[in-house]
């Protein structure tokens, strides 16, 4: 019987830990964005999933609009609940601001519900 992974080399491949801290839903999408070479270890691109990563790592990588930058405080030997996988790192993202909401209706695009059935009232009211 092999040892677990914590408990050894102080080692874990960089696929398995993204998955076990929650920051991508399965294992193969982390290992589809390492592989693509969209994941950095330490400033250096990762092309293969199975590369090492250890406590003291800074992993950058792209999830949805944001660029995350973080730093490994501890690894895993299971994928656990939230709260557990959030300690197993410290987040230097920066923080930025609120993307922009669209626009309200202001005479030039396209309204939403509100500003429709008020358009279509007043017409009906001109039309008389």
């Amino acid at each position: 019987m092999t040892p677990p992974e914590t408990a050894g080399a102080g080692k874990l491949r960089i696929d398995k830990w993204l998955w076990h801290a929650r920051f991508y839903k399965t294992r193969s999408l982390a290992a589809k964005q390492v592989g693509a070479g969209h994941v950095r270890v330490n400033g250096s691109k990762v092309l293969k999933p199975s590369q090492n990563v250890s406590p003291g790592d800074v992993l950058t990588f792209p999830q949805g609009h944001l660029v995350r930058v973080v730093r490994i405080l501890a690894l895993s030997d299971r994928r656990g609940p939230a709260p557990e996988a959030q300690a197993l790192y410290d987040d230097m993202t920066e923080v930025q601001e609120k993307r922009p909401q669209n626009p309200k209706f202001e005479g030039k695009g396209r309204p939403d519900k509100k500003s429709r059935r008020a358009l279509d009232l007043s017409r009906v009211w001109e039309g008389d």
